[in-house]
């Protein structure tokens, strides 16, 4: 545990690996108190469904979070969240998304009721502007995920979505220095990928042969992440927490202010 979860049990990964710095201690204090209740969601849960009307947003605080959509024949990941993640912040603009928000795994969530955010937002402009860039985060790395489905084959997007997941787990400390821990299965990997659970197997075989990576019941276990960056061809920099787009000072109090 951090000192900045021990202090923020709720939303102390909040920002962490990118804008964390950029929050004063106040202002994270406020972002602790929008959270007025917390639940814990089973594997497999819809948090919230396509169509919904809903009244708040929800941070995940443990486990992971899917956000999926319904093709004709089969379910698609668009997106996975891990601790410290405002999931579904669009909510609060759109009043009913477009996709489903699933549990992988047991998770803790907690809520912030969007009268609250509202509030906070016309009071606070600065800490308004950082969840905006945490929201307009997810579109930047929507984008990548639709490029990279495009140039990259299967056994490379498997290799990148496993770098970037590796990426985001260290950014909030929940990663090890030879993988990470995770409650995914084969069958999310095709999912991710628009492969198939069968293909999927045959890559990550390849993936394990090669020295690569082994991915087995969601344990990633790599050797050389040097080698595996390179495979995947996985830049970074479209997480926003290093590489050439990687947040410094420009959003703090005293630079925008």
């Amino acid at each position: 545990m951090t000192i900045a979860t021990q202090e923020f049990p709720l939303t102390g990964r909040f920002l962490m690996g990118r804008l964390r710095q950029a929050l004063t201690h106040r202002e994270a204090g406020v972002v602790e108190s929008l959270i007025t209740r917390t639940e814990h969601v089973e594997d497999g849960r819809v948090l919230l469904r396509r169509g919904t009307t809903v009244e708040h947003s929800t941070i995940l605080i443990e486990g992971y979070i899917l956000r999926t959509m319904q093709g004709s024949d089969k379910r698609h990941i668009l997106a996975t969240h891990v601790p410290g993640d405002f999931i579904d912040m669009h909510a609060f603009a759109l009043k009913r998304l477009d996709h489903d928000i699933t549990a992988l795994g047991p998770a803790l969530v907690g809520y912030a009721r969007h009268e609250d955010l509202r509030i906070m937002m016309e009071q606070e402009p600065h800490l308004a502007r950082l969840f905006w860039f945490s929201t307009l985060l997810d579109a930047a790395i929507h984008r990548t995920w639709i490029l990279k489905m495009g140039e990259l084959r299967v056994d490379q997007r498997i290799a990148h979505f496993i770098c970037e997941m590796w990426a985001k787990l260290d950014m909030v400390g929940l990663a090890r220095a030879d993988g990470f821990n995770s409650p995914l299965r084969q069958s999310d990997l095709a999912e991710i990928t628009g492969s198939t659970p069968i293909h999927v197997n045959r890559m990550l075989r390849d993936l394990r042969e090669a020295a690569l990576v082994e991915f087995r019941r969601g344990r990633v276990h790599c050797r050389d992440r040097g080698r595996l960056v390179q495979f995947a061809r996985f830049d970074p920099s479209y997480l926003y927490g290093a590489g050439d787009l990687a947040m410094h000072d420009q959003l703090s109090v005293t630079a925008i202010s």
